[in-house]
């Protein structure tokens, strides 16, 4: 896989890592917290955003493990050990996967499907970042502040953007 896609999923691991790790500063009562519009508590996005990257590894072939959004809260410590494995197992997974490379499955329902795996790897990505925004919109509006996590602050922070000039 190309090298432009490799590090899109480098910038979703990392900006998974750093909004966990504002969660991981949390009370209990503040992972609890949820705003109109989103996905729901601070918690159950953790769990569904971590719960899905994994099941998404699973399609792909990974051997990582998957779990179900719907048991009981691990904790923020465990999301952000298994979201650090699944980050690193997509970026390997990206590595090996060629263009045109497909998996079939089935939904829980029973649909069946064929998707292309870099459609997964996309979708780990966009489903990332839709719902690191809901936590953020959550955090926003209970006045709780978070770091930047867009791109630019990725690169910074890897060393691959640097200013030249100063800003005006």
């Amino acid at each position: 896989m190309d090298e432009a896609w490799l590090e899109a999923l480098r910038y979703n691991k990392w900006a998974n890592l750093a909004l966990l790790d504002v969660s991981g500063q949390l009370k209990p009562s503040q992972l609890q917290l949820s705003a109109p519009g989103t996905y729901g508590t601070i918690a159950a996005t953790w769990l569904h955003l971590v719960g899905a990257e994994r099941r998404y590894l699973w399609r792909l072939g990974g051997n990582i493990g998957r779990f179900s959004q719907h048991r009981k809260f691990p904790g923020i410590a465990a999301l952000k050990k298994q979201a650090a494995q699944s980050g690193d197992a997509l970026i390997d997974i990206a590595k090996r996967t060629r263009a045109g490379e497909a998996v079939e499955g089935k939904d829980h329902s029973g649909f069946r499907f064929k998707v292309d795996k870099a459609i997964l790897l996309v979708q780990a990505i966009h489903h990332g970042n839709d719902h690191r925004t809901h936590i953020c919109t959550v955090l926003g509006h209970h006045g709780i502040p978070y770091p930047d996590m867009d791109v630019w602050t990725y690169g910074e922070a890897t060393g691959k953007f640097v200013e030249l000039s100063p800003k005006a």
